[in-house]
């Protein structure tokens, strides 16, 4: 069995809450391990899908249903993992209110959180090694929001320009 990285050092902001996952083919594995180790922390992980393997399937038919779960409010944050994550963010910041990256270090896993709000950390199933993913997942999910004036002044001029599409 894998050790266990994703350590909480202090109350999570995300401790009670839903977290979403999603996959396709290219981040299954990934997102399985990811699913497993949250769940022996005793979080409420919701899967979205691929359900299995299968080398056919689309990311955005994951990740789609995903975002559109963490903009309603239904899961607290989500993790998007395809082969590279460049696919995941892409469709993940197709649904207005969701603020996804693809990350792959650990001060932009909790900067991107207490800067810029992320909901969605996206990863590369492909690129992205099994230590470091589980790293940047803790880092994503222990962080919080700043929400000082200059920060959510920022917020706001990125949800106008969603509403101006």
């Amino acid at each position: 069995m894998h050790e266990n990285p994703v350590e909480q050092h202090h109350k999570s902001p995300i401790a009670g809450r839903r977290l979403g996952i999603a996959a396709d083919h290219g981040g299954f594995a990934l997102k399985t391990l990811i699913a497993a180790v949250l769940r022996q922390r005793n979080l409420d992980v919701v899967d979205f899908g691929a359900p299995e393997l299968d080398p056919d399937d689309d990311y955005p038919d994951f990740v789609l249903p995903l975002a559109r779960a963490v903009a309603r409010g239904e899961v607290a944050r989500g993790i998007a993992v395809c082969g590279s994550g460049v696919g995941a963010c892409v469709a993940a910041n197709k649904v207005p209110g969701v603020r996804a990256a693809l990350i792959t270090d650990g001060f932009s896993a909790h900067q991107g959180v207490e800067d810029d709000d992320m909901n969605i950390l996206c990863l590369g199933g492909r690129v992205t090694g099994e230590a470091l993913a589980l790293e940047l997942v803790n880092s994503f999910l222990n962080a919080e929001f700043k929400s000082s004036e200059r920060y959510q002044r920022r917020l706001d001029k990125v949800a106008a320009a969603e509403v101006a599409r």
